[in-house]
Formats: C-alpha cells, sequence, structure tokens
C-alpha cells in the first residue's frame, strides 16, 4: 500500500527532461544509485527503494506503531511538571542521535540517489547532458517555508506579534491551531487571512492519541475534515508528528507536513530523506527539513541560530526546500525569540530564495509532478535549466533569470 502511494516519485519524474529517456534506462540507474543509500533503503526496483526510502520502510513493519511506554507517557503527560519534561526530552537527546540510523541534521544519501540515478541515466544514454524544467519557479533555486503550531490559548495569544514581525521583514508563513482543545479565535484566523498568512489545522487535540490506534483515527478523521472546512484549511500537521501514511489518506488536505528529512528527537523518530515536497497518495507532503525550535533550544541547548542557518545553506546548495515549525508557544522567551528573529532577518536576504507559503509549494510541486516536461516548459514561469556530465559527476546549471527577493503572497 504505502509503495502505491509514493509511486508519483519516480526520480523521472523528479528530474523532467525535456527529452525523455527508456524507462528501462531509468530503471536500470536507480538500481546502480541505490548503493549510495543506506543498507536497509535499497530495493530490486525503484517502487521498492521509494517506499524503503520515503515511505519509512526501511525502519520496519511496526514503525508507526506507538509503544506501550509512549502511551502511557501520553496518559500522564499533562500531570508532570514542564520542567520535568524538558529534563527528561534533554537527558535523553544524546542517546537518540547516537543511535539513530540516519544522518543528522543532515542527511545527504536520498539527494545522492537522485543525482546519481539522473547520472546514470544519462551515460547509459550516451549523453552528456539534457535540459529539465527546474525544480522551483520562475528562477529561484531553492525554497523557505515558515510554519507555526499552536499547541495552545497561549500560544494562539502570542500569534499576532509573530506575525508582526515576519510582516515587517516582508515574510509571511501558516499558522496551525489545534482544532478542539481551546476556542480558535475566529477574528484572528481572519486578520491572519486578510494580511496574507496561511491558517492551517495541527491536529485536532494535542494529547498524543490521535493516532494511537486506527480505529481512534478514524473516528477523529471526520471532525478533523470537518474543523478544515470551518478554517478554510487545506493544510495538515499532525500534533508530535505522530504519522501513519496510509491512515492519513482519509484526510481531505492539499498537503501535509507530519513527516520530515530526518530527526532522531521526535516520539516516532526516523525520517524521508527527502529535502524536496513528494506525492503522498492524495495529498503533497512537505517534509520539515529544519530542526523545530524547541529542540533547538531545549534538548540541544543551542543559543543562536546557526543550525538552522547551516543546514539552509545545505539546503540551497542543493535546490532543497527549507521548511521551519516554530512554535509560538515556546517564542515568549526572549533567547527564544532573538533567536527566531536573527533567523528571519538572515533568510530573507538569501538570493534566489522563493519565500513562499506551504499551500503555494504544495500546489506547484503537484502540478510540476503531474504536467509532462514539454507542457511544463511552455509556461514562462517554469525556468528551463540543464544538466551536465562532467567527468561522470552530475551538474545542474539553474535557469538565469531570479525574480525579486520579497513577493507579495497569494491570496486565500
Amino acid at each position: 500500500m504505502i509503495a502505491q502511494l509514493v509511486a508519483g516519485n519516480h526520480p523521472a519524474r523528479f528530474w523532467k527532461l525535456a527529452e525523455g529517456l527508456d524507462p528501462a534506462i531509468w530503471a536500470a540507474a536507480a538500481r546502480s544509485a541505490s548503493a549510495v543509500l543506506p543498507e536497509g533503503a535499497r530495493g530490486a526496483t525503484v517502487g521498492e527503494i521509494l517506499a524503503l526510502t520515503l515511505g519509512e520502510g526501511q525502519f520496519g513493519p511496526g514503525h508507526w506503531r506507538q509503544p506501550g511506554w509512549l502511551r502511557l507517557y501520553y496518559r500522564v503527560k499533562s500531570r508532570l511538571p514542564r520542567d520535568a519534561i524538558r529534563q527528561l526530552r534533554r537527558a535523553g537527546g544524546p542517546a537518540a542521535a547516537r543511535g539513530f540510523r540516519l544522518g543528522w541534521p543532515i542527511e545527504d544519501r536520498y539527494r545522492r540517489f537522485l543525482w546519481d540515478t539522473a547520472g546514470e541515466a544519462l551515460l547509459r544514454s550516451g549523453r552528456d547532458g539534457a535540459r529539465f524544467a527546474f525544480l522551483w519557479p520562475r528562477g529561484h533555486t531553492h525554497a523557505v517555508v515558515l510554519t507555526h503550531d499552536i499547541e495552545s490559548a497561549a500560544g494562539q495569544a502570542r500569534v499576532g506579534r509573530v506575525a508582526d514581525l515576519e510582516e515587517r521583514l516582508g515574510l509571511r508563513s501558516a499558522f496551525n491551531f489545534v482544532g478542539a482543545d481551546y476556542p480558535v479565535d475566529g477574528g484572528l484566523v481572519r486578520e491572519l487571512r486578510a494580511r496574507g498568512f496561511e491558517v492551517g489545522l495541527h491536529g485536532l487535540r494535542h494529547d498524543g492519541r490521535e493516532l494511537a490506534t486506527r480505529d481512534e483515527f478514524e473516528r477523529r478523521a471526520g471532525l478533523i475534515n470537518r474543523r478544515l472546512v470551518e478554517l478554510g484549511a487545506v493544510g495538515f500537521r499532525s500534533p508530535l508528528t505522530h504519522r501513519h501514511p496510509v491512515w492519513m489518506q482519509m484526510l481531505r488536505v492539499e498537503y501535509d507536513s507530519s513527516f520530515f528529512d530526518t530527526d532522531p528527537f521526535e516520539p516516532i523518530a526516523g525520517g524521508t530523506m527527502s529535502l524536496w515536497p513528494f506525492l503522498l497518495g492524495r495529498f503533497v507532503e512537505l517534509p520539515y527539513t529544519l530542526v523545530q525550535d524547541h529542540t533547538l533550544t531545549e534538548v540541544l541547548a543551542e543559543r543562536t541560530p546557526a543550525l538552522w542557518l547551516t543546514k539552509t545553506a545545505y539546503l540551497a546548495r542543493w535546490h532543497g526546500m527549507a521548511l521551519l515549525n516554530a512554535h509560538p508557544d515556546y517564542l515568549a522567551r526572549p533567547d527564544r525569540w532573538a533567536i527566531y528573529k536573527e533567523f528571519l532577518e538572515i533568510v530573507r536576504a538569501r538570493e534566489g530564495a522563493w519565500r513562499a507559503l506551504p499551500r503555494d509549494v504544495a500546489r506547484w510541486w503537484r502540478r510540476r509532478a503531474t504536467t509532462p516536461a514539454a507542457e511544463l516548459l511552455r509556461d514562462p514561469d517554469v525556468g528551463e535549466a540543464e544538466l551536465r556530465l562532467d567527468g561522470g559527476r552530475l551538474e545542474v546549471v539553474p535557469p538565469r533569470r531570479v525574480s525579486p527577493r520579497v513577493e507579495s503572497p497569494s491570496p486565500s
């Protein structure tokens, strides 16, 4: 089932060559290139490779199942002092990172797989280059996406301050509200939309039980879908990044952002290894690729945005998507606010960045993935780029035309 959900992400669809190659060449190239992947992610076919990487199949069939100790923790969490929770997470951080099978904070092997597949396919077809429809619109070299999960009424009260900061810097973001834990301020939702921000849903309740069992998720999915309509939201992120790619097909959303490229610190650790959006059944998945703010400051005890900035530079180098999730609930402290503000001030000046709302990124990626390359290249918003083989090494030459740094947000 998971293989079917990720089947639309074949490397040929990722690269969108102007002149297509024989499918057999792509298949052989992918098998050869899979040697760069973790041992557990090397499949015999492209479909198997995608299921093991994007579908997180390399972590085994029980990957999505919450262990008993975790379900018990969520039952008693509300009665634990916040300081105790913070200390538990910080104490467990080093061990989680040491035992993690993916690279962190940068996992480069899926990126190398895609590059090696294209390079091998060109070699097998006797070509030293190819034209392709670029990854991002209007000549942008990479994408930067800002999102926020609002876990409580206290976090909702701080949304205005976060939005004011971003608006002053010419930026916009998506604010994801929990559907039933606190009264969502309808006036705030309307104001955010009028100012060019996006509103999404962060689950029905932030209690850790939404995806504990299929029966529970089925019960809540109908309520979640109704709440999405009420909020006018097209995007979703599961509380605590609990996720199940099959069950989540019940959601009527354009995109989800509950997955990540690599993260050893989440309750269900793992990662899709992808630095880009990808099709996941009925919706587009926007994996977050920058460590969450709470992990940055509370688990890792970082006091600067250096980790975010280093990863963003890496993502820009490989034309990926830097997607950040920062919580208004946690930005109340002056030190956390200063880190976030510094990050925004630096990232807003990045040349070539497409600073876009998640819904716009999802719509772009679906269109690019499902439209023939020849049709895409006739669109003036789609830049024509080049792949070049130089001594067996693949080089990506982006389009020369780059649009202005700061764009107006799209209407809701």
